[in-house]
């Protein structure tokens, strides 16, 4: 099993960063392949953000694209998500992700981007 906790969501206006962080924990720890992040806006379904392979393979979304970066600390168990120029349709609940042979969650955070 793997359990996953994710911080550094809030409020931020348009054209801002932000950090999101998520640490992995566990039995399985040592079998995770793929970390990443997905995020799901009010009336929309979940959508791949940024993965990143244990192997440092990143993989980004087009829309978020020259201004998102996906980063992993392997020693800590722990993947990030440095969010800059921040648009108001970046706003949702993002979600940490973590694969070996089975997918798991975190319960999400809640970034909004507003004037």
């Amino acid at each position: 099993q793997v359990q996953l906790v994710e911080s550094g969501g809030g409020l931020v206006q348009p054209g801002g960063s932000l950090r999101l962080s998520c640490t992995a924990s566990g039995s399985a720890v040592a079998s995770i392949s793929l970390m990443g992040w997905y995020r799901q806006a009010p009336g929309n379904g979940r959508e791949l953000v940024a993965t990143i392979t244990r192997n440092w393979v990143p993989n980004y979304a087009d829309s978020v694209k020259g201004r998102f970066a996906i980063s992993r600390d392997s020693a800590r168990n722990t993947v990030y998500l440095h969010m800059e120029y921040l648009k108001p349709e970046d706003t949702a609940v993002y979600y940490c992700t973590a694969r070996d042979t089975l997918d798991y969650w975190g319960r999400g955070t809640q970034v909004t981007v507003s004037p």
